[in-house]
């Protein structure tokens, strides 16, 4: 580890400095004051008759009583530092609006009259929009011949980011333009949502749609009366541009089915018809700042205040350092006045009242024995050991520690969750007891956003319906010496990933961290496999 390394545990370096220099000038500053006292003393009588008359002015407990204070203040200085470690979870209070990202992912979004792509440029616009959007929720949904839902409502740039990464026609597995399906799976997901801020929603493509311009026009309607913004915004030239696609390695142009070459044009009027009718915003595909617009329509809209976990940083721990030093001025106190009985008696009311401090600064207990047992439900849950991982989970979900067994009964009910959703028959006893759990999540952490859509995902999958949404993931809790990061929400062919719990080890925590990535990659790549787009008779792009 290089030095620069070891800064980050330090809040401000340049008071190192003074950590350095303060203990040297207190040590010469209680030595010239002995020495001072000492020639002074010297004036009254010999040095033999001095060492009897004040036998602590000696050339030991000189040096002795500069030391004392010397490493009290080393301490003081370190603790000014601000010396850090372990893990602080920072909250912010923020206020923004619950946005849904309708995002054209059909095969004329890969044509190039916009550079590199029209689907890049839409990324790059998202990425923007996303920056000058701090507090906002952002839901993905991907469409083309259908729409799927690819992440819930979430802060969790980490989840965002991943999935937008992996945008790409194969993942929906249909050819075609249908803009009335991705309206109205937009609307169903924000109508979930009962936050008090206003809400939108962001429809963006080239305008290219092949389903009934009717079906789109009434879905905006519905979003408009249901009082949801709909913002649409378009990507494409009116020359057009044709279509690459890759075969065999091989990049060629798409062509018809006739064996024509396409030739794929934005249409704006379809966007601007839907925005009309929503009483909403039409962002045209020439505006040069599309991602400052959308922020502009968004600035009118009436923002929800929420608290954001916005990350987990590295402890500040200078209150150890200063009772350290406390301690050491309280022993010198009692050092110096042991022979004195009201000194002594002062000086062991200072000590006590430091104890009490002491006391009183120590962290709460953990339970190390059910942290053991969350930890082993876990690892087996993420090797989708379902039915092995009850036992240790449901143990832990007893445990008089509230973080462990909050997280317990989460990973839980996210086991019989799974279990309910892969069980072709007798799903209503898994997916009761995953319903009992997060109701259990929920009576103490209403907030729990994740929590709230498992709930909901269980609910519909014993309904029987289930619709194109996916299910929440499980936010990280997190561990000494690990970084929290909030796992994506789950999609309907993905599974939501479990919480890692505090006390962890860092190893054990980045274990965690790579099966949960290595997994949702897999996922992701089964299902791109699995959804190979079969063209459909008739406009397929």
């Amino acid at each position: 580890m290089t030095f620069s390394t070891y800064l980050r545990y330090i809040q401000w370096p340049w008071a190192l400095i003074l950590a350095i220099a303060l203990p040297l000038v207190t040590a010469w500053l209680v030595r010239i004051g002995i020495r001072a006292r000492r020639t002074r003393l010297a004036r009254l009588g010999t040095p033999s008759m001095i060492a009897r008359l004040a036998p602590s002015i000696t050339r030991q407990r000189t040096w002795s009583a500069a030391s004392r204070a010397a490493l009290a203040t080393l301490l003081l200085g370190l603790a000014l530092a601000g010396p850090r470690w372990g893990v602080e979870q920072n909250v912010v209070k923020q206020q923004g609006v619950d946005v849904v990202l309708a995002l054209d992912a059909s095969l004329s979004m890969l044509a190039t009259d916009e550079r590199p792509s029209r689907l890049q440029a839409m990324k790059q616009e998202i990425d923007r929009l996303r920056d000058l959007s701090p507090g906002d929720r952002f839901a993905l949904l991907a469409f083309a011949g259908r729409s799927y839902i690819l992440t819930p409502l979430t802060v969790d740039n980490s989840a965002l980011d991943l999935f937008l990464g992996n945008l790409d026609p194969s993942i929906v597995g249909q050819g075609g333009s249908a803009l009335s399906s991705a309206l109205r799976q937009a609307t169903n997901l924000l109508s979930l949502n009962k936050s008090q801020g206003d809400k939108a929603i962001i429809l963006m493509s080239d305008g290219e749609g092949f389903d009934n311009p009717e079906e789109s026009l009434s879905e905006a309607r519905r979003a408009r009366a249901m009082g949801f913004t709909v913002i649409t915004v378009g990507f494409g030239t009116p020359e057009g541009s044709t279509i690459p696609i890759v075969e065999n390695r091989v990049v060629t142009q798409k062509r018809d089915e006739n064996g024509n070459i396409v030739i794929t044009r934005y249409d704006p009027a379809l966007l601007k018809s839907i925005a009309d009718e929503a009483k909403g915003v039409f962002v045209d595909a020439r505006s040069p700042n599309k991602a400052g617009q959308i922020r502009v329509a968004l600035n009118n809209l009436r923002a929800n205040p929420r608290s954001v976990v916005s990350g987990e940083n590295l402890g500040v721990q200078f209150q150890w350092f200063v009772l350290a030093a406390l301690m050491i001025l309280a022993l010198d106190t009692f050092l110096q006045t042991r022979r004195r009985r009201r000194r002594a008696v002062a000086a062991a009311a200072t000590t006590a009242t430091m104890l009490l401090v002491v006391t009183s600064c120590r962290p709460a207990e953990r339970d190390k024995p059910a942290i053991a047992l969350y930890n082993t439900g876990t690892a087996l849950l993420l090797r989708d050991s379902l039915a092995p991982a009850i036992p240790p989970l449901t143990r832990a979900s007893d445990s008089k520690d509230p973080e462990v067994r909050h997280h317990a009964r989460f990973n839980l009910g996210l086991d019989y969750l799974l279990q309910g959703r892969r069980a072709k028959d007798s799903a209503d006893v898994p997916l009761d007891s995953a319903l009992y759990r997060y109701k259990q999540v929920l009576e103490v952490a209403v907030a729990d956003s994740d929590a709230r859509w498992n709930y909901e995902l269980a609910l519909r999958q014993k309904k029987g319906g289930g619709g194109g949404g996916g299910g929440g993931g499980g936010g990280g809790g997190g561990g000494q010496g690990q970084t929290k990061t909030p796992n994506p929400a789950e999609s309907p062919n993905q599974s939501p990933a479990p919480k890692p719990v505090p006390g962890m080890t860092p190893q054990q925590a980045e274990a965690v961290l790579n099966a949960a990535e290595d997994k949702e990659t897999d996922v992701q790549g089964k299902r791109q496999k699995k959804n190979v787009p079969t063209p459909p008779r008739g406009k397929d792009w």
